[in-house]
């Protein structure tokens, strides 16, 4: 922001911002009284500062918790912005929210701020929790393993605003803003439910031949097969030692991270690359050190990616859809096979031929396929609410 002016501007809005110390634009208190141990089902609507952290809203129009109230208790009149007098780090304390409703018990290691009537209180968080502002805030903040705001830090900031109008029209986006996020959170949320639920019905349980929910159009019990005829070790030595950027290191398929593909802690450019593993497309791998649910990725991608000769790398045969047994791979059916299976004492493992000596429930490959259709949909809308959730929260 140049000359209190900043670069994006509602249309209408031309005057420069004006300046001032916000000691002298609000007044001050602290909440007191009440931690985690005071709340109950009953009694009155309570922040605790901890909530900015762990459901941080710009806006808190409707509080869930609640306390009884204690003498001395500091309530809320509606309009108060909020600030955490202690938290982990820096950042995480430069902070702010607006407690909308009034009556609401604020709890203690919360900083309150009351702004006079230039200022309107949405902005003020906005502007407390955001660009230049928010990190001047930040370097206030004293402590080492816990970190502490006051009062008196609050008060010597230079806050810029423009005209309550302006100011008006900000709060307002970033309202709406938020009502998005929470929108998409929810989607999100609901969809991830939807699909763990899913991942325990649409296998059979122990002692069942068909599962709980079924696409209507199959019939007949599920057939029980052994992972031996299902299975078959991959993946070759990339003895060429192909240079790096041959291979595809994304991990959109489901592989760990870069680091952890590398036992050694080295990288794929100072790395001997003749000793690692080629997955090729339509590949699974997994590390026989670190299994559990999830942990076994798909190489789906038209590359090859390359794993730490540790690594263990199959392929399916014809009788089996890659992304059904992909998905089972996520379910606690697997979870359970690999804790009737692994080997070791300290460290366990679940090497390839403990996989072999499984079993699981096969439907026809045409089953199959509907079913890994399926799951594959719902992580695509999973991805969606991500993505949209990211460009929102970035464009905020």
């Amino acid at each position: 922001m140049a000359d209190n002016v900043p670069k994006i501007r509602f249309p209408g809005f031309t005057e420069p911002w004006e300046q001032r110390k916000l000691g002298e634009m609000a007044s001050f208190a602290k909440g007191n009284g009440y931690t985690k141990a005071d709340l109950s089902t009953e009694g009155k609507p309570i922040i605790l500062y901890g909530r900015l952290y762990t459901d941080y809203e710009t806006v808190f129009s409707s509080i869930d918790t609640r306390s009884g109230q204690k003498p001395g208790s500091l309530l809320s009149k509606g309009g108060e912005v909020v600030v955490p007098a202690s938290g982990e780090t820096a950042d995480e304390i430069a902070r702010a929210s607006v407690v909308m409703p009034d009556g609401i018990i604020l709890g203690g290691d919360l900083n309150v701020i009351t702004p006079n009537q230039a200022i309107n209180p949405v902005f003020l968080a906005i502007e407390l929790s955001s660009g230049n502002l928010h990190k001047v805030l930040a370097s206030k903040a004293q402590g080492k393993s816990v970190v502490h705001l006051h009062n008196s830090d609050l008060q010597t900031l230079d806050v810029v605003f423009p005209s309550l109008d302006e100011q008006s029209q900000i709060g307002l986006c970033f309202e709406e803003f938020d009502a998005l996020i929470t929108l998409h959170q929810r989607k999100l949320d609901d969809l991830k439910k939807l699909k763990s639920g899913l991942l325990q019905k649409m296998f059979p349980k122990a002692g069942e031949t068909v599962p709980e929910v079924r696409f209507p159009e199959f019939t007949g019990d599920w057939e029980q097969r052994k992972f031996k005829d299902l299975v078959f070790k991959s993946g070759k030595k990339n003895k060429k030692n192909l240079p790096y950027e041959s291979f595809s290191i994304t991990n959109e398929s489901g592989f760990v991270s870069q680091n952890e593909r590398f036992e050694n802690g080295g990288t794929m450019k100072d790395a001997d690359k003749s000793m690692y593993i080629i997955v090729s497309p339509n590949s699974f791998a997994y590390n026989p050190a670190r299994i559990n649910v999830g942990s076994i990725g798909y190489q789906a991608l038209g590359k090859n990616v390359i794993v730490s000769s540790l690594y263990e790398v199959f392929k399916t045969s014809h009788e089996v859809d890659d992304h059904f047994l992909w998905y089972w791979f996520k379910s606690d059916h697997f979870k359970r096979l690999v804790e009737s299976l692994q080997e070791g004492g300290v460290r366990l493992y679940f090497y390839f031929d403990k996989l072999q000596k499984g079993e699981l429930w096969l439907p026809p490959i045409e089953e199959q396929r509907k079913i890994g259709g399926y799951f594959k949909s719902v992580d695509n809308l999973i991805t969606l609410h991500q993505r949209k959730l990211f460009i929102i929260a970035y464009i905020k």
